[in-house]
C-alpha cells in the first residue's frame, strides 16, 4: 500500500473511534451497521485505486444498485415504491457520511413486506393451468423492463415469469417421456394434462423451496447486499465479505477437499461456478464450465433439492460429500442457457493437480514439451514451500533431460495469482530486464524486473491462451509478446483484468471494536505492460487468433459494468529479443491454415449461433410457438453435435521422471492418462504444436541474442 494511505490507516484508529452512537435509540446491530458504513467509506475513499467523490452522482448509482440487487426481476417493487424511495436518491451520499440508514431501512422493510406477500402471488397462480393458447411473450432483459404500475400489474409480471418457468418444465417432461418411450417397454404414457400439472407442481415446489431459503436469510445478509451496492460502484472486483463469506473464501487453503472440485460464488439468488480445480471430478467429467449456474442438487437417485436462493454455505454442504458418492447437479449452462443434469462422482480434490505438469509429444521427428500452468500459485507464509516459479523451472529442466526442442505453455483458463511468480517465470525465458509496470493511484509506475541473470529456456516458445486467461497470465504473456520471445495464440484476446486486489480486515480500522466487521477486497493497483499499455480491458491480443465458442460471447473485463478503463503509461526501457528467423512466416501460415480449415469455420459458425441465442431476450408464452422454437433450436444444435469430436495423430507421454513415479503412484498415472487423452482431442494444442515445430531460432545454441 502506498505510504500516504499507510499513514492514514494508522490515524484512522483514532479518527474513527471518535464516532459516537446514541445507544438508547439504536440496537446493537444498528450500531454495528453504522460502524461498517463508516469504516467502508474511509477505506474506499482513502485506499481504492479509483478515486470517487461520494456525491449526488454516486448517490444515484448506489440507489439503483441496491434496488436492482434486491429486485433484479422486477417482481417486488412497483413504480409507486420507486417514487417513494426516490426521496433519498440524491441523499445517500450524505447519509453515508452522517451514518444514517434511512434509505436502507425504507427499502429493506418494503422488500421484507413484499417477500412475505410472495406466496399469496405464486400459490394461486400455480394452482390452475395457464392459458397456453394466448399469444403473449416475456422479455427476460429486466434492465429494460419498467416496474409495475400497481399491484395488479405486478401480479401479472409474476404470472408471466411463472408461466415461462412452467413451459420450460413441461418441455423437459415431454422430452423425457419421448426418450423413455424409445428406450423402455410398457412405459405409461401421460397425457398433456398430467404433464402440465406435473410441470406446475415442480414450479410450485421450486418456489416454496426458494422462499423457504429466503426466509432463512438474516439482516446481515441483506445489509451485505447494501454494502456491496456501495462497494461495486468503485469497481467490479471490489467486494465486501462478511466473516462467514471470508471463511469460505479461505477454504482453498486447506490442502485437500472432498467434493466435486469446483469453486462457487453466490450472485443474487444464484450459485455460480467460478472455476474448476484442474484434475478434480468436475474437470475430469468435462461438462461443468465456469459461469454455469447450479439450480438443483440431488444425492444419487434421490429427489433434487432446489438451491436457488439458498445460502452459499448451505448449497456447498449439499454439493460436497464423501469420496465415490454421486451428486447430480441441475445446471443452467452459461454457453447457451440450456438446462442440463450433470452427474459427478465426488473425489478427494488434491491441490497437487493445480500445480505445473508437463507432457512430451513427438512431431515431425522431434520432441516437444507441453506445460500446463493452471494458476500462478505461491505460499506467502512459507517461502520454502513450492510455488509456480520454482516448479516451472524444475519442469523445464526435466523436459530438457528428455531432449525436447520446443515448449508449449498452456495458460487457458488460468485466472492468475501471484505477481511475484509471474515475473520470475518470465525471467526463465529472457535475460535480465523489465517484465511489468505496477501503479498505485496518484503514483508514478514502478517497473518490476527479472533480476536473475541467465535464461532457463532459450528454445522455441509458444503460449496458448483463451478469453479466460487473466491477470498474472496476461502479465506473463504480454511480456513474452513485447520481447518477441514467444508466439501467443488462442482466443482473439485474453480476459483483460489489469487490476490488483487486496483482502483487508475491516476491524483494523476501528480499534478495539468487539465484533467482527468482515473484510474488504479492494482494488489497490493497476498493471501495465513494459510497452506502456495496460492489460486492463484490452488484455493481450493473440498473434494467431483461433475461433472458439467464446469468440462472440460477452466474456471478459470489457463486459463488466464499472470496469476501469484502458490507459497507457510511458514505455519501460527494454530491448526486444527478436529470437526467430521466421516469426512472420509461421504466423501467416498458421492463420491461413485456420482460415481454410472446415472445422475452425464450423466453430466460428457455432460461436455466432451461441451469440445469437445469448442475445435473444424475448420468448413466446404461446405453447405451440414455444414448442416450435425449441424444436428449431434443437435441430440447429445438431449441426454442431460432432464439432469437438476431434482426434489428432499425436501421442502424448509423461516425462521420464513421472514414468518412474508411476511404478508406485497409480493415481498419478491415471490422472495423466486422462489428461493425455484430452490433449489428443484438443485441436488448439495440435495447431499450437504445428506452429512450435516450424519456429526457427536465429541461433540454436547459447543464449538467445538481443538485437
Amino acid at each position: 500500500m502506498k505510504t500516504s494511505f499507510k499513514t492514514h490507516l494508522f490515524c484512522s484508529f483514532f479518527l474513527l473511534s471518535s464516532v459516537s452512537f446514541q445507544a438508547q435509540k439504536t440496537s446493537t446491530d444498528t450500531e454495528k451497521d453504522k460502524v461498517l458504513i463508516s469504516v467502508l467509506n474511509y477505506m474506499l475513499t482513502q485506499g481504492h485505486f479509483v478515486q470517487k467523490t461520494i456525491n449526488d452522482d454516486f448517490s444515484a448509482l448506489v440507489f439503483h444498485s441496491f434496488i436492482d440487487n434486491l429486485d433484479p426481476s422486477k417482481r417486488y417493487f412497483t413504480q409507486e415504491d420507486i417514487q417513494e424511495f426516490s426521496q433519498y436518491k440524491y441523499q445517500i451520499d450524505d447519509q453515508i457520511k452522517d451514518l444514517q440508514l434511512d434509505f436502507y431501512n425504507l427499502v429493506y422493510q418494503r422488500f421484507l413486506e413484499r417477500i412475505s406477500l410472495a406466496k399469496t402471488y405464486y400459490g394461486p397462480i400455480l394452482s390452475q393451468p395457464f392459458n397456453y393458447k394466448k399469444k403473449e411473450e416475456i422479455s427476460v432483459d429486466y434492465t429494460k423492463t419498467a416496474y409495475a404500475k400497481n399491484e395488479n400489474e405486478l401480479i401479472d409480471y409474476w404470472r408471466k415469469q411463472l408461466k415461462f418457468q412452467v413451459l420450460g418444465n413441461l418441455q423437459d417432461l415431454e422430452n423425457a417421456q419421448k426418450d423413455s418411450l424409445q428406450t423402455k417397454e410398457k412405459t405409461p404414457v401421460r397425457s398433456f394434462v398430467a404433464l402440465e400439472a406435473a410441470a406446475r407442481a415442480a414450479a410450485l415446489e421450486r418456489m416454496d423451496n426458494l422462499y423457504m431459503r429466503i426466509n432463512e436469510l438474516e439482516h446481515t445478509d441483506w445489509y451485505s447486499t447494501f454494502l456491496n451496492s456501495i462497494v461495486e460502484n468503485f469497481g467490479p472486483h471490489s467486494t465486501y465479505m462478511s466473516p462467514q463469506i471470508k471463511s469460505k473464501f479461505d477454504q482453498d487453503m486447506s490442502g485437500k477437499l472432498e467434493g466435486i472440485g469446483a469453486r462457487l460464488q453466490k450472485r443474487g439468488m444464484y450459485t455460480h461456478i467460478i472455476n474448476l480445480v484442474p484434475g478434480g471430478p468436475s474437470w475430469k467429467q468435462g461438462e461443468l464450465e465456469p459461469e454455469d449456474i447450479i439450480l438443483k442438487v440431488a444425492q444419487g437417485d434421490e429427489e433434487p433439492i432446489d438451491i436457488v436462493g439458498m445460502r452459499l454455505e448451505d448449497a456447498i454442504n449439499f454439493i460436497k460429500g464423501k469420496k465415490d458418492t454421486e451428486v447430480q447437479l441441475t445446471v443452467k449452462k452459461k454457453i447457451d442457457g440450456s438446462i442440463k443434469v450433470i452427474s459427478i462422482i465426488r473425489d478427494v480434490v488434491e491441490l497437487e493437480e493445480t500445480f505445473v505438469k508437463s507432457s512430451v509429444v513427438e512431431k515431425n521427428g522431434e520432441k516437444f514439451g507441453v506445460i500446463n500452468l493452471p494458476r500462478f500459485y505461491i505460499d506467502f507464509k512459507d517461502s520454502n514451500r513450492r510455488d509456480s516459479a520454482k516448479d516451472m523451472k524444475q519442469e523445464i529442466e526435466r523436459l530438457k533431460n528428455d531432449n525436447v526442442q520446443g515448449l508449449l505453455i498452456d495458460l487457458r483458463n488460468n485466472g492468475g495469482g501471484s505477481l511475484k511468480t509471474a515475473i520470475e517465470i518470465a525471467g526463465l525465458f529472457i535475460d535480465k530486464g523489465p517484465v511489468v509496470q505496477v501503479k498505485y493511484r496518484d503514483d508514478t509506475p514502478v517497473v518490476k524486473s527479472d533480476t536473475d541473470a541467465g535464461i532457463q529456456w532459450n528454445g522455441p516458445l509458444v503460449i496458448l491462451v483463451n478469453e479466460l486467461s487473466a491477470s498474472a497470465s496476461e502479465i506473463f504473456a504480454a511480456a513474452m509478446q513485447d520481447y518477441s520471445r514467444a508466439v501467443i495464440m488462442g482466443g482473439n484476446q485474453t480476459y483483460g483484468k489489469g487490476t490488483v486486489q487486496n483482502v483487508i480486515p475491516m476491524n483494523r480500522f476501528y480499534g478495539n471494536y468487539p465484533k467482527e466487521l468482515g473484510f474488504l477486497k479492494m482494488t489497490i493497483q493497476k498493471f501495465y505492460r513494459i510497452n506502456g499499455g495496460s492489460t486492463q480491458i484490452e488484455g493481450v491480443y493473440s498473434d494467431i487468433a483461433m475461433p472458439s465458442r467464446y469468440s462472440y460471447l460477452k466474456y471478459g473485463e470489457r463486459n463488466l459494468e464499472g470496469a476501469l478503463p484502458w490507459d497507457k503509461v510511458p514505455e519501460a526501457t527494454y530491448t526486444k529479443v527478436n529470437a526467430y528467423q521466421n516469426f512472420d512466416e509461421v504466423v501467416y501460415q498458421s492463420k491461413a491454415r485456420i482460415l481454410n480449415d472446415p472445422k475452425y469455420q464450423l466453430i466460428n459458425d457455432y460461436a455466432k449461433w451461441l451469440k445469437k441465442n445469448q442475445e435473444e431476450m424475448a420468448y413466446s408464452l404461446h405453447y405451440k410457438t414455444f414448442q416450435e422454437k425449441n424444436k428449431t433450436q434443437e435441430t440447429e444444435s445438431k449441426k454442431y453435435s460432432t464439432l469437438f469430436d476431434y482426434k489428432s495423430e499425436l501421442s502424448f507421454t509423461s516425462p521420464g521422471y513421472e514414468q518412474t513415479l508411476f511404478k508406485t503412484d497409480t493415481i498419478l498415472e491415471n490422472k495423466r492418462i486422462v489428461w493425455h487423452k484430452r490433449l489428443n482431442k484438443d485441436m488448439y494444442v495440435d495447431e499450437a504444436l504445428h506452429v512450435l515445430s516450424q519456429l526457427k531460432l536465429k541461433r540454436t545454441t547459447g543464449a538467445v541474442l538481443q538485437d
